[in-house]
């Protein structure tokens, strides 16, 4: 990796338009409306009184995938996303445009062979220039330890509690679910094609790691929010384990006594963890 060229990048701002068929196919992306008699959940899948799932942040205003350009000399092959987190400052509008300003926060280096984090922070914000949200995400740059870092990385969320979690939610996933999510914007062949999963290392197609992100946004919202997106105003998860669509993600929710939620996510068919040391506010 060219440290200094990774340290010195600028990104262009990143503009967003969308409308509401984007704000519903994100959310049946993540499985809402899968009982159809659910009042709760049909304003995130319904145009009347539509409302945005607070994760669809991540996916607004992406940059593309800038790690790939050759003038960073970064081993893209072997990149892993670690980790990724938001904070919501204003209500996410359900259409409309948002631009999206990036910058390159820190890279740590765990040396020669151990690879690197790269840490990245999103600004997005609406027509209007207001803040909507702050998004960062720590990327695992697996071929590139040894390169020297820079800046202040963010703090990460300490080890989960012990102990029986206070609410359990189950939710299934569809063996198609990676094929509705992708039309949000990530097209990536591992979540599609079973050749390009086979040459990254797995029997068949997975789902996007940010759609079990969405997932947990779902479960939190359902457990402890009343499925009122204004509610949850933050959330941080830890990459640790892919998932297949067509799995059931468990999520495991820990009170706390700041208000706020820890939470990890496991496959209930494989009894591994696949999101750790969630953390998330909830307010009301």
């Amino acid at each position: 990796m060219h440290l200094a060229k990774v340290r010195d990048h600028r990104f262009a701002p990143v503009e967003h338009r969308f409308d509401f068929r984007d704000t519903i196919l994100y959310a049946l992306g993540l499985g809402f409306g899968a009982d159809p008699v659910d009042p709760t959940e049909l304003p995130f899948v319904y145009e009347d009184g539509l409302k945005a799932v607070p994760s669809i942040c991540v996916i607004l205003a992406h940059p593309g995938f800038w790690a790939k350009r050759p003038e960073f000399g970064i081993d893209w092959v072997r990149i892993l996303h670690g980790e990724q987190s938001f904070e919501i400052h204003k209500p996410i509008p359900v259409a409309g445009v948002v631009h999206g300003d990036y910058e390159i926060e820190a890279v740590e280096d765990k040396g020669a062979g151990k690879g690197a984090l790269l840490h990245q922070v999103k600004h997005l914000r609406d027509e209007a220039g207001d803040l909507v949200a702050t998004v960062r995400s720590a990327l695992f740059l697996r071929g590139d330890g040894g390169s020297g870092s820079f800046g202040t990385p963010p703090d990460a969320p300490a080890l989960l509690p012990g102990g029986t979690p206070d609410v359990v939610v189950d939710l299934s996933t569809l063996p198609q679910q990676a094929l509705i999510y992708r039309l949000s914007g990530d097209y990536n062949p591992i979540h599609a094609d079973p050749a390009p999963a086979r040459a990254a290392g797995f029997d068949r197609p997975i789902l996007h790691g940010l759609c079990t992100m969405g997932i947990a946004t779902r479960a939190l919202l359902r457990a402890r929010a009343g499925n009122d997106p204004a509610r949850l105003t933050s959330m941080f998860v830890r990459f640790s384990k892919p998932v297949f669509p067509g799995e059931t993600i468990i999520t495991e929710i820990f009170d706390q006594d700041d208000g706020g939620v820890r939470f990890r996510c496991r496959s209930k068919e494989r009894d591994v963890v696949v999101l750790d040391r969630g953390r998330a506010v909830i307010t009301g």
